[in-house]
């Protein structure tokens, strides 16, 4: 099947069937290069711009970099359930969520240091106090720039933009059925929550 990476909000999940070998072909129309990401899976390098690799010569990766202007395709069997993000891996991706080095400022009160700080930035807003998104913050853009933080997701907002799309896949699917399955219902105890009682003696 073919999948389509757009900029947010025009982007569709991808919703593949359990267990099926699939082959999604990619291009990048943006004036940088791409390294494109998929999460919960491995994959096979399948084309580059110089055409189809042999089975014998491909090369199993997680992200593939994709220069301005090319195309590549992979391969990989739909083997794991669930919803997976499928996008650009930059390093400044790390103010999208995706930082895994990055300090936790939830629950860390900074409208007064905000207040201080907008008197030098007027237009700053204080990111991560109470687990907020940068989608929901709308922060003023110029008039050439798509507002490419605007995804939803299952428990919050999307936080990617540029190539970006959700692979969902799942038990069930009828072939060349591409309707949007909803999001994953994930097995009982296997959602992440924050713990509120006592630590246990070390």
């Amino acid at each position: 099947m073919d999948v389509e990476c757009a900029c947010v909000p025009r982007h569709r999940p991808a919703p593949l069937r359990a267990g099926d070998r699939v082959r999604i072909r990619f291009g990048n129309l943006t004036m940088t290069n791409r390294p494109i990401y998929l999460h919960g899976y491995s994959f096979e390098v399948a084309r580059t711009d110089g055409g189809w690799i042999p089975s014998s010569a491909r090369w199993p990766e997680v992200t593939v970099e994709v220069a301005a202007g090319e195309m590549r395709a992979i391969e990989f069997t739909a083997n794991r359930p669930g919803d997976w993000a499928f996008h650009c891996h930059k390093s400044h991706h790390t103010t999208n969520a995706i930082g895994h080095q990055v300090p936790n400022l939830i629950g860390v009160p900074q409208k007064d240091l905000a207040k201080l700080i907008n008197k030098l930035v007027p237009d700053h807003i204080a990111m991560g106090s109470t687990g907020g998104s940068i989608g929901a913050m709308e922060m003023p853009l110029p008039e050439n720039t798509l507002p490419i933080m605007s995804g939803t997701g299952p428990f919050c907002g999307l936080e990617m933009g540029g190539m970006f799309s959700v692979v969902k896949v799942r038990e069930g699917i009828g072939s060349n059925d591409y309707r949007d399955p909803s999001w994953f219902g994930h097995p009982k105890g296997t959602v992440a929550f924050e713990y509120t009682g006592d630590w246990p003696d070390s």
